[in-house]
């Protein structure tokens, strides 16, 4: 009898480290249109924060770093995706956000995007 792997099956959470957690949740829900998914006190005083969009199920959790752990200027490698780039880049720009100047166009099969910071000045990225 052949023994099946056993995997994991979705993204369920990145985390982002913040020093300021009610700074980001500003930011994420208020400028970029995430909705607060969770907000609970764990160990320490600690709080754990997590921000989704729509429908969808995998989160952004907002929390602090790990002891002597950094936070802020970090690539993320988190991608959003978006039907009207050209909107929602000039929203963000409108709501004061740190976006790219332009929404990069180069060609099929790269999709348009920019680039843009939270208040920390960790990046994310915009696809359509």
């Amino acid at each position: 009898m052949a023994k099946s792997k056993i995997r994991a099956n979705k993204i369920v959470t990145v985390i982002i480290p913040v020093a300021d957690q009610d700074g980001a949740v500003d930011f994420y829900v208020n400028k970029l249109g995430f909705e607060k998914r969770m907000d609970v006190p764990f160990g320490g005083g600690y709080r754990w924060i997590e921000v989704g969009l729509g429908d969808e199920t995998t989160t952004i959790a907002l929390a602090p770093p790990p002891e002597g752990g950094s936070v802020g200027k970090r690539e993320t490698g988190i991608s959003l995706q978006t039907d009207d780039i050209d909107g929602y880049h000039s929203q963000l720009q409108q709501a004061g956000v740190d976006v790219d100047a332009a929404v990069s166009r180069m060609g099929d099969p790269v999709p348009p995007m920019f680039w843009f910071r939270d208040p920390e000045g960790n990046t994310l990225m915009v696809v359509q």
